[in-house]
């Protein structure tokens, strides 16, 4: 209730006609209103009306209710947005900038001149510098240094990150802090075109514009409204022919109960919620065309690396030779491993039990490119290594053919083989067994990817990796097919390839070796992380930086479309049930045989009307909530998702009218004149 008063004075600056024209069904039932409301003031002036006083009065508030309920949907929406665009605009108050005046490509700026200036006075291009604990001034790509930068205003997380330059995480956005050392960044916004300022506009709604979809049911709805207005218009002369006319009120509440006034109330509200819930999910779609696109993909691009897979090797499991003992193995491994600052070594320390002390005075062996190995050189003069199968077996000075058999079997499995071995003081040396280093696919992923499948949505991975690796790894991931040793260009081409056979395609990047690909595709979401061309180049971006979110923004965008479609069956199936209330009532004294259609009992024809306009208006405001939560989607076909919304909603919209429509007509009853 709280959130329907915090809209009202939303909702009552939307009755300007100047704003209501753009939705032309709520536009004509404003008109309606206006008319029974200067009806209803004459009437006591000019009498010779049949009507009962107060059924004007009734009818010409009900629309304005009607109108009024439409707009307080469309302001609700506009309104959950309202507290985060405000948080957001704190951070873009103007601070103070450190510009450089002629700066030296690739330096830290320290011995340039430098200014002072407002950072809405920054423009594209300039070069700024921001030390410790000072504001990034808009928005912009480091061109040198690395600092740990606050971004919890934009992302909502407080961990900060690492940005720095000559990666694919050199952008940074305007507001954000930075907290540790010193960077020089080049300014890619103009003033009032920041990031954050695009994030504002949306959130609020200002700039959201129709979908093509929308658009399409705007231009249907209007022309229904406009074959009912010449029908009601026409039904005057012949009901006077009959010797029965119609009273002009009477005209307009059966014009406003004819046309979908349900949907055509909701239908913005429902767009503006669609882009809602994905700024709740931390996305911000630059428009709701992307988001309706996301509903209608039928092809995913995921990258393997961080996506599909945790984005770091990992130790899965030990595999000893010959007749040594796994428990030796594992001990070995660890000790090799306890200097190895890598995530490969980490993950070995941990499948081995988690870490213990370095022995004292043991040398510690790096790995290095020449050598591909690392280990320890004990104190008691043996030495343990693990490393590159060839390297450890040259170390060693020969293989095993048990040796190779593991090797081979771990790497045509698309793993990574380690090969352990030990030399003890007196020179001999042992190969203990290899660690299966693997892609580890995140839990969970292989039942979502069959959801994508149950919703007709074909999944790529997109990998650098090898044939057999990216095909080990798609079997365990389950997706439906990948592509291997991918170029930027391979990219662009699957994109199209996929496109012109008439699918829509989504993917995700944060590189600038991304931007061609995210800019063809129909749902380009980049990673907040990512650098601004790859943000420039996408219609999303993902402030948290998840690319598996991707699946989440194709759950979002189906609900959206399946929300929209649903109230639409309702409100056709709502005008097929109030015919049966109204129509009867119009013209049972001209055409009694009509009076079999009566099949509600209404109690008299005036109440019978107005209590179908009062059902008209109601039915909007109980909408509301479902519009802005939207439609629960399930993955289930196309075929069982529309009996299902033919079911709930196509039947549900004709009975709830029946019911509504009598309750009303029981309570108007008891007004005198009714």
């Amino acid at each position: 209730m709280n959130m329907f008063i915090t809209a009202l004075p939303g909702a009552l600056r939307k009755l300007d006609p100047r704003l209501m024209w753009h939705n032309p069904v709520m536009f004509l039932v404003e008109i309606g209103a206006v008319l029974t409301t200067a009806i209803a003031i004459a009437e006591p002036f000019i009498g010779g009306s049949s009507l009962a006083p107060t059924f004007t009065v009734g009818i010409a508030a009900w629309l304005w209710v009607t109108v009024l309920f439409a707009n307080l949907a469309e302001s609700v929406a506009e309104g959950r947005g309202k507290a985060q665009a405000a948080s957001l605009r704190e951070t873009r108050t103007s601070t103070i900038a450190h510009r450089v005046l002629l700066y030296a490509e690739g330096t830290d700026a320290t011995t340039a001149e430098i200014e002072e200036v407002a950072s809405a006075d920054l423009t594209l291009g300039d070069i700024v510098v921001v030390s410790a604990g000072e504001l990034i001034p808009g928005d912009g790509d480091i061109v040198w240094g690395i600092a740990s930068v606050d971004e919890s205003a934009i992302t909502g997380e407080s961990a900060p990150v690492v940005r720095e330059h000559g990666g694919d995480r050199s952008a940074v956005t305007g507001g954000t802090r930075v907290l540790s050392d010193r960077v020089v960044v080049r300014i890619m916004s103009k003033p009032g075109e920041t990031f954050v300022d695009r994030m504002i506009r949306l959130v609020e709604g200002a700039s959201r514009q129709k979908t093509p979809n929308e658009i399409a049911l705007s231009i249907l709805l209007s022309s229904l409204s406009i074959v009912f207005l010449v029908v009601v218009i026409t039904l005057n002369p012949l009901a006077s022919y009959a010797g029965e006319p119609i009273a002009i009120p009477v005209l307009v509440a059966l014009l406003v109960c004819l046309i979908p006034t349900t949907i055509g109330g909701l239908l913005s509200a429902i767009g503006i919620a669609g882009m809602d819930r994905l700024v709740q999910h931390n996305v911000l779609a630059m428009s709701g065309r992307a988001v309706e696109a996301a509903g209608d993909v039928t092809t995913l691009l995921l990258d393997k690396t961080g996506t599909i897979t945790y984005g770091n090797r990992r130790a899965s499991e030990f595999v000893p030779v010959g007749n040594v003992e796994l428990a030796e193995l594992i001990s070995v491994a660890r000790l090799a491993s306890l200097a190895d600052p890598t995530p490969e070594g980490s993950s070995v320390v941990e499948l081995a039990g988690g870490t213990i002390p370095t022995p004292l005075d043991a040398v510690v062996v790096p790995f290095t490119a020449q050598t591909r190995m690392s280990g320890l050189d004990l104190p008691d003069g043996a030495q343990v290594r693990k490393g590159a199968a060839s390297m450890v077996a040259e170390w060693a000075g020969g293989t095993t053919s048990e040796l190779d058999g593991v090797v081979r079997e771990i790497s045509q499995s698309g793993g990574t083989p380690l090969v352990v071995a030990k030399k003890d003081a007196a020179g001999g040396v042992r190969v203990l067994g290899v660690i299966h280093l693997k892609d580890v696919v995140k839990e969970g992923l292989r039942e979502r990817f069959a959801e994508m499948r149950v919703m007709g949505i074909r999944t790529v991975m997109i990998t650098g990796d090898n044939p057999l690796t990216a095909k080990a790894i798609a079997a365990e991931a389950g997706v439906d097919d990948y592509l291997a040793e991918a170029t930027p260009e391979d990219k662009l081409a699957l994109i199209r390839r996929e496109q012109q056979g008439g699918n829509l395609v989504a993917m995700t990047g944060d590189g600038t070796n991304d931007a061609p690909a995210l800019a063809q595709a129909d749902v380009g979401v980049a990673m907040n992380t990512g650098t601004s061309a790859a943000k420039e180049a996408g219609n999303m971006v993902d402030l948290d930086s998840n690319p598996t979110k991707l699946i989440d923004i194709v759950r979002i965008g189906k609900q959206l479309l399946i929300t929209r479609g649903a109230l639409t069956t309702f409100s056709i199936a709502n005008d097929v049930a109030k015919y049966f209330a109204i129509i009867p009532a119009i013209f049972a004294a001209s055409f009694p045989g009509l009076a079999v259609l009566n099949i509600m009992g209404l109690s008299s024809p005036a109440s019978a009307i107005l209590s179908a306009i009062i059902f008209n208006a109601l039915v909007i405001i109980f909408l509301i909530p479902l519009a802005l939560r939207g439609v629960k989607y399930r993955a289930i076909s196309a075929s069982a998702l529309l009996g299902r919304n033919l079911l709930i909603y196509g039947l549900g919209g004709l009975i709830a009218p029946f019911i509504g429509i009598k309750l009303i007509d029981l309570v108007v009853s008891l007004i005198p004149g009714f």
